[in-house]
């Protein structure tokens, strides 16, 4: 039989069905977590009240747990360790509406590392919002707790105040770092500027997490022709959000005044030769050992052009009072991390 023809307008009428079923499959998948969240805050609630009216002990999560494994045999997730997670959940999050608002839309994992490892009700909600926002894995979420963002975003010492308008400004602060954390590098601290881009740009997913989301990466030693002189630019990035290009120094010294110079001049290169009449100001970001404050922000004042400084941490730079403790390094703690995960689940199988 031939072949019949294909109806006009087909084609994109497969594509918008194909769309709203995918739709509706995340909307689907998002209520059912709802779901869950709240039974088991509700769960942990209920037993918070008990403890506190009726006296029970913490003998009675374990025959809780027991009961509940017999009436719902085929249901994971009732385990002993899990209904004090459920516990812990509710008093940590008494009330409702964070509940609805922001633990409702990640998966219970999340909400479990989140308790373990932040204290500050304020740091909490910033992790969750960042996790809707940016779609963390557990792994990236535990990474980005570890390595202290919540304290390191937004830090860095720029000049944008005075260079960008109000809005962009306050996004381009907000997305860069007073210090990036390299330790996936493995890199010593008296590494060179070589090395440290090439180690960056073989690593470069990890580095572009490292950065934040809406980084694009255009390239390393980016070439520069001006007059009859070539220059090089060490990394040149795009970043979505922003709309801009982002250039970025590497400097293995503690910072000089005379970098900011050199990045003003590669930044009204970019805008010339590759800046988009709809593209924002081109931001440049040196990335050093170490700074002072003081002359930052002197060696800033007068430039015209969008500049941040920030530092970045290797391998070897803790202190030595925290270095000697003997912590562990990142393919060690990613095993860790790997291993609690396993045994996690291999509790909840068993249980």
């Amino acid at each position: 039989m031939a072949e019949q023809l294909q109806p006009a307008n087909y084609a994109q009428f497969l594509t918008d069905l194909k769309s709203r079923i995918r739709e509706s499959q995340l909307k689907a998948a998002l209520s059912v977590n709802r779901e869950l969240i709240l039974l088991y805050w509700q769960i942990g609630n209920d037993i918070l009240k008990r403890q506190h009216e009726e006296g029970w002990g913490t003998k009675v999560i374990d025959r809780l747990a027991r009961d509940l494994k017999l009436e719902f045999p085929e249901i994971r997730g009732f385990s002993a360790r899990n209904l004090k997670y459920m516990q812990a959940f509710a008093r940590e999050f008494p009330e409702t509406a964070i509940v609805h608002q922001l633990n409702a839309q990640i998966p219970w994992k999340h909400t479990c590392t989140i308790i373990d490892k932040v204290k500050s009700p304020e740091q909490r909600q910033w992790y969750m919002q960042k996790t809707i926002e940016h779609g963390w894995s557990r792994n990236v979420l535990a990474f980005q707790i570890e390595s202290n963002l919540y304290e390191r975003q937004g830090g860095a010492i720029t000049n944008f105040k005075e260079t960008l308008p109000p809005a962009q400004s306050d996004l381009a602060q907000g997305l860069l770092k007073s210090e990036y954390n390299l330790e996936f590098l493995e890199l010593k601290e008296k590494a060179h500027e070589r090395e440290l881009e090439d180690a960056l740009v073989t690593h470069i997913q990890k580095f572009l997490l490292e950065l934040g989301v809406g980084f694009s990466f255009m390239g390393r030693q980016y070439r520069l022709e001006v007059g009859d002189s070539e220059f090089f630019i060490d990394l040149l990035f795009y970043h979505v959000r922003l709309r801009c290009y982002v250039v970025i120094e590497l400097k293995t010294t503690e910072f000089r005044p005379e970098y900011t110079g050199q990045l003003n001049f590669y930044i009204n290169v970019i805008n010339d030769r590759c800046r988009h009449p709809d593209d924002q100001p081109t931001i440049g970001i040196v990335l050093c050992r170490s700074h002072n404050e003081a002359v930052v922000q002197y060696a800033l004042q007068g430039f015209s052009q969008p500049i941040g400084v920030s530092t970045y941490q290797l391998t070897d730079s803790l202190p030595e009072a925290v270095a000697a403790k003997g912590l562990p390094s990142p393919k060690e703690l990613q095993r860790e991390l790997e291993s609690v995960a396993a045994a996690f689940e291999k509790d909840n199988t068993r249980k």
